[in-house]
C-alpha cells in the first residue's frame, strides 16, 4: 500500500489505496502517528482508492482517532466504497468516526 500525502492550509490529507490489513497496518500506523507527533492535528484520510480494510486497519484508525482526540485534534474520512462502508457499519466505527461523502466536507469538518 502506498500512503499519499497532501498538505492544505491547516490540514494534512493522507490517501490510502488497495488493501489495509495486517500486512501493512504497522507501516500505516507509524506514518499516521508520526505526523500526529510532528504536530499535524487536523487529519483527513482519503479512502477513495481503498478496496479492503481488515480489523488490523480498523485498529489503526481507532488508535489515530484516540491520539488526535487527546491532542485536541480533528479526524475525518471520506470516499468509503460500499464494501469498506459495510465493514465500518458492522464494526460500529460509523457511529464514532466522522465519515463524509466528499473531500470538501471532510476538510470543512476538521477546520
Amino acid at each position: 500500500m502506498d500512503v499519499s500525502e497532501e498538505r492544505k492550509p491547516g490540514v494534512l490529507l493522507l490517501g490510502l489505496s488497495k488493501r489495509f490489513d495486517s500486512t501493512n497496518a504497522k507501516q500505516v500506523e507509524e506514518k499516521i502517528l508520526g505526523v500526529i507527533a510532528a504536530g499535524d492535528h487536523r487529519l483527513v484520510l482519503d479512502l477513495t482508492a481503498l478496496d479492503y480494510i481488515s480489523s488490523a486497519g480498523l485498529r489503526v484508525l481507532l488508535v489515530a482517532a484516540n491520539r488526535l482526540k487527546s491532542a485536541e485534534g480533528k479526524f475525518a474520512l471520506f470516499g468509503l466504497n460500499d464494501h469498506v462502508r459495510q465493514v465500518f457499519d458492522i464494526a460500529g466505527f460509523s457511529s464514532f468516526l466522522s465519515t463524509h461523502a466528499s473531500r470538501e466536507e471532510a476538510i470543512e469538518h476538521v477546520l
